[in-house]
């Protein structure tokens, strides 16, 4: 008989409140999902692994298992880490079917969660404010094409001066970069919108180096994707859709 088991693959981190934020959402999504066998597990430092996530869910009696990258984007992740481990499981459990989900990707939602955070900012005149949407970055040419849909979609849905893209890592202009030639324009209102799902180092980074900017610009950081209801929704979605795809061969 088969026995649908989901196991969510977060990214792990050394940060405490950054693995609760993923956990709670996860546990959000959940609630969504009529399935009664689901394991979180996570990609590096924390535990369990992915391994041991699917154990655990074989040792429950699963039989079929959708394995759900918990990700914002498509990069190294996605293409190279999670299916090399979906490979070496099925030689560890060659009777077991598995499928293999989506990360988010770029969705209409996700940009209603960007004006949400936006508007929680309460942001005097965003129409004189220069904003700067900050992504993670990678190697992955899909992760810059993203970013850049992200904002053009968002710069439908507002009204600003300037939208402007920066990266933390790999992809240029780098957020550094950016953060020293504030004072090109002076007495600006300047919005940092990090399009990151949850906090840690990067976030606290970024935090770090704005405190320490001496500038004339008036610099608001807003709040990071995190636990809005549109990030649980379209996680649960993500599982639906995982568990309907075609078997890993």
């Amino acid at each position: 008989m088969k026995k649908q088991g989901v196991l969510y693959v977060s990214h792990g981190s050394r940060n405490k409140e950054a693995l609760r934020e993923a956990e709670q959402c996860i546990k959000m999504a959940q609630k969504q999902v009529q399935v009664p066998l689901q394991e979180i597990c996570y990609l590096e430092i924390s535990k369990p692994d992915i391994f041991e996530g699917i154990e655990n869910l074989v040792k429950r009696g699963a039989t079929h298992i959708a394995v759900v990258p918990v990700l914002l984007l498509s990069a190294g992740h996605y293409y190279e880490d999670i299916p090399k481990a979906i490979e070496d499981i099925k030689c560890l459990y060659p009777d077991i079917t598995l499928t293999y989900g989506k990360p988010l990707g770029v969705q209409d939602r996700l940009i209603d969660v960007l004006v949400d955070r936006l508007e929680e900012a309460e942001i005097p005149d965003l129409s004189k404010a220069r904003l700067l949407l900050v992504g993670r970055g990678s190697r992955n040419p899909e992760t810059q094409r993203d970013i850049e849909n992200i904002a053009s979609k968002l710069k439908e849905r507002i009204q600003i001066k300037t939208l402007d893209i920066c990266y933390l890592a790999v992809l240029k202009p780098s957020f550094n970069d950016v953060l020293h030639h504030l004072d090109d324009q002076k007495n600006e209102t300047i919005i940092i919108l990090p399009y990151l799902w949850f906090t840690g180092l990067l976030i606290k980074s970024m935090k770090k180096k704005i405190e320490s900017l001496n500038t004339t610009n008036k610099v608001i950081f807003c709040q990071y994707l995190g636990l809005h209801p549109n990030m649980a929704g379209a996680l649960s979605d993500r599982v639906k859709e995982a568990i309907l795809s075609t078997p890993v061969h």
